[in-house]
């Protein structure tokens, strides 16, 4: 007899839209400000105006998006100061953890695909190839979160990624960005799970510095 392969789960409508759109809004192609039109939306997608709505509810309580009554819309949300203060203060503590955890629980084909991440950084920083090093960085934290093999941090931190991708993707130390991804990774591949978590926390402040500084040019 024959075995007949599983077909693929179908990804509910709204959550493609959701994805598409969380990607446009990290990678700068919304911006703060934009607005979000509906029935555009649907039409692009080619799907009715529910799973846009949802979509948008989904982005809305991720904190990417706002209705704003005035205006009767719903745009990109911006960050003022207080916000990404608090923000960073999440991140710091919620990236060490994770970064504890990988160093402990991480086995060496995973700890493999993150030297090869950091290693893709590196040579985009020689070629100065911007958009080829953001890509790589932004999978070195996806992937070092998913060290720790804890879904309810993942869940957690993956919104918080969302709304400061844009920011990060205008990266003004992209050399300081690579070595401490390098000094991290060495820390998880030695399965040092202290100076791991300690160097998270070094980074994410370094990060914090960097975009609070943009904010006042």
């Amino acid at each position: 007899m024959t075995d007949v392969p599983e077909e693929e789960p179908r990804v509910p409508l709204r959550d493609q839209v959701h994805d598409e759109l969380q990607a446009r809004i990290s990678d700068g192609r919304l911006r703060p400000g934009d607005r979000l039109f509906e029935q555009e939306l649907a039409i692009e997608f080619g799907v009715s105006r529910v799973p846009v709505r949802e979509a948008i509810r989904m982005l809305q309580s991720a904190g990417m998006v706002e209705v704003r009554p005035r205006r009767r819309g719903v745009f990109v949300r911006s960050l003022d100061r207080q916000q990404l203060e608090e923000l960073f203060d999440v991140r710091e503590a919620l990236e060490a953890l994770a970064a504890r955890l990988a160093a402990e629980r991480s086995e060496s084909a995973d700890v493999e695909h993150l030297g090869e991440l950091v290693a893709r950084a590196r040579e985009a920083l020689d070629d100065q190839d911007t958009d080829a090093m953001s890509e790589a960085n932004t999978e070195f934290h996806d992937k070092l979160v998913a060290l720790s093999r804890n879904e309810l941090l993942a869940s957690m931190l993956e919104p918080l990624h969302g709304r400061l991708a844009a920011l990060f993707r205008l990266n003004l130390e992209p050399a300081r960005v690579c070595r401490e991804h390098e000094e991290l990774y060495a820390a998880i591949a030695s399965g040092d799970a202290e100076r791991a978590a300690e160097l998270a926390r070094g980074h994410v402040r370094a990060s914090r510095t960097m975009v609070l500084e943009r904010m006042v040019l």
